[in-house]
């Protein structure tokens, strides 16, 4: 069962940062409504870092260099990617005080994004928040196929290189799952995340240019 409770006070990316040391984040019933929920999921989603799972195919792909992979260049149109209906889900959790509590956390350096590009275009991509040696995953989007299958490897890829020991996927979904996303209970995923807090990972060691075959010889699948 999901723990939900009403958010009465104003956040601030300071109050944001210290619920997610907790093991808690926010989220909107909709973009049209105007409050945010407390999330305190009774099992949490994780990806494993040293066990992520890259299918041939995706890695081939991955080679090919077919997107341009862009780090923090446009946080905001990730985040509008995300928040965009798609076939089969009409609605969004990512409402206006949820864009601009992210994007204050991007401003101060605890918001990252992770972009494919292609001719020009943002095609895909993620984001989500550092914190220690966490990185907790918010959202992904694509417009073409694989754009944020991509971008979720150069993530991993990065976190790997730059000392991370905890990928927070707040939930597991089918597409997750090929990865090697799994359930871990409240209090193990807390013990994992006191670790990880005690500690800094370094978002920026790996090159903000990095070619697919870089970040598969990172992982190991080179």
């Amino acid at each position: 069962m999901t723990g939900k409770n009403d958010v009465v006070l104003e956040i601030t990316p300071q109050v944001l940062l210290k619920a997610y040391a907790c093991g808690i984040f926010p989220m909107a019933e909709s973009a049209d409504d105007p409050g945010l929920y407390w999330i305190e999921p009774d099992r949490r989603g994780i990806i494993p870092l040293d066990r992520f799972h890259i299918p041939q195919r995706l890695a081939r792909t991955v080679r090919s260099d077919r997107f341009e992979i862009r780090v923090d260049h446009d946080f905001a149109g990730v985040m509008e990617g995300c928040a965009a209906p798609v076939p089969g889900r009409r609605k969004t959790w990512i409402n206006t005080r949820i864009r601009r509590l992210y994007g204050d956390l991007h401003a101060i350096g605890h918001g990252h994004s992770i972009e494919a590009w292609r001719d020009g275009r943002l095609v895909g991509g993620l984001y989500g928040v550092r914190l220690g040696k966490a990185f907790f995953g918010e959202s992904m989007f694509s417009r073409e196929r694989d754009a944020s299958k991509v971008a979720l490897v150069h993530l991993v890829a990065r976190l790997v290189a730059g000392g991370f020991t905890l990928l927070d996927t707040q939930f597991v979904t089918d597409h997750l799952a090929r990865f090697g996303a799994l359930e871990i209970g409240r209090r193990d995923y807390q013990r994992m995340l006191d670790v990880a807090l005690d500690g800094f990972g370094d978002f920026t060691r790996a090159p903000r240019t990095l070619t697919g075959n870089e970040a598969l010889s990172i992982l190991g699948s080179v």
